[in-house]
């Protein structure tokens, strides 16, 4: 045999498997293309309204489940309409809960705690905080919403930093420290084709292998200078993380007519909580320290707090302990 029928052969052989692979990963509940995009505002990446798709977690495909977008583009149990009663939640994969049965979501319960109020559910997978001030901005505007909960996980403050990989829109310049936009690429053709097909979607969804992003975060960490650099460590972060909390509540001031209550959940380990309360103190907005409540709660209960050795996103019992504070801080009469 030639060696150019062998190569023949052998393309044929690998094509032959990666059918057969793509065939089986459409059968499972692997998780599927979400197409997000800047569809309802400039600065807000959302999925197409409508949207349906699967997520899952692993390899092993755990917690799959059925999502379905809302009018505006969120995973939420409501259609987003005008009404001043309402109230926004906000935050990251945490508050979206999509690994999550509906009914065990963080807005369903506290939905449920309060019982005559709808709360709106504006969670964004990959988003930090100066996002989360546009989005309260939109529920404002469009939605006539007063009353906000942002539940902020640790990574929220200093993700907020343009070239972080979590940045939807509005983010804080490396070098300047200067507010600026860093809106996501529109998908090329191979990324396009790419969100089509289920072993792609296995390998860079379940897997999460993504060389182009491990090629410029190590290329951040290399050459992106910062104009902090000459401080210690503890002193840099802490003067970055004061300058995107100052930003949130400028831009937010507009916004905030009625409750805005910071949940802060995960350990503070480089003091960016601390600061969290200070500035709320100082502007005005109520925090819930998430931990020692989900610490009591699992020391009651025997039960984790997250939703499995591998996922560590919250679980129903830790949003059923923190919607009940959330609930008693929403009907008490300032």
């Amino acid at each position: 045999m030639s060696p150019l029928a062998g190569l023949a052969g052998l393309a044929g052989g690998v094509a032959a498997a990666l059918l057969a692979l793509e065939i089986a990963f459409r059968i499972l509940p692997v998780g599927t293309s979400t197409n997000t995009g800047y569809y309802i505002d400039p600065l807000l990446l959302t999925y197409p309204a409508g949207q349906r798709f699967t997520s899952a977690t692993g390899w092993d495909l755990q917690n799959a489940r059925r999502n379905h977008a809302n009018n505006y583009g969120y995973v939420a149990d409501h259609d987003f309409v005008e009404n001043p009663r309402a109230i926004a939640l906000i935050g990251d994969s945490y508050v979206e809960g999509s690994m999550l049965e509906r009914q065990d979501r963080f807005a369903a319960q506290i939905e449920a705690q309060l019982r005559d109020r709808p709360v709106y559910s504006f969670g964004s997978p990959g988003t930090a905080l100066l996002d989360y001030a546009e989005r309260i901005r939109f529920a404002s505007e469009r939605f006539a919403i007063s009353d906000f909960v942002l539940l902020l996980e640790r990574g929220d403050v200093a993700q907020s930093l343009c070239g972080s990989g979590n940045v939807a829109a509005r983010c804080l310049d490396p070098m300047t420290l200067e507010p600026r936009i860093e809106k996501q690429p529109e998908p090329g053709r191979v990324k396009q084709l790419v969100r089509q097909s289920a072993l792609a979607q296995y390998v860079f969804s379940q897997l999460k292998l993504d060389p182009v992003r491990w090629l410029r975060s190590l290329l951040q960490r290399e050459h992106t200078p910062t104009p902090t650099a000459a401080l210690p460590g503890q002193k840099r972060a802490e003067h970055f993380a004061a300058r995107v909390i100052d930003e949130f509540f400028t831009r937010t001031a507009p916004h905030r007519r009625g409750k805005l209550i910071l949940v802060l959940v995960g350990e503070d380990t480089d003091g960016t909580q601390r600061q969290l309360r200070e500035a709320a103190e100082r502007h005005g907005a109520l925090v819930i320290q998430g931990e020692p409540l989900l610490h009591a709660a699992s020391a009651q209960t025997g039960l984790s707090t997250q939703v499995s050795p591998r996922d560590a996103h919250l679980n129903r019992l830790a949003f059923a302990t923190l919607a009940e504070r959330v609930a008693a801080l929403l009907a008490r009469a300032d």
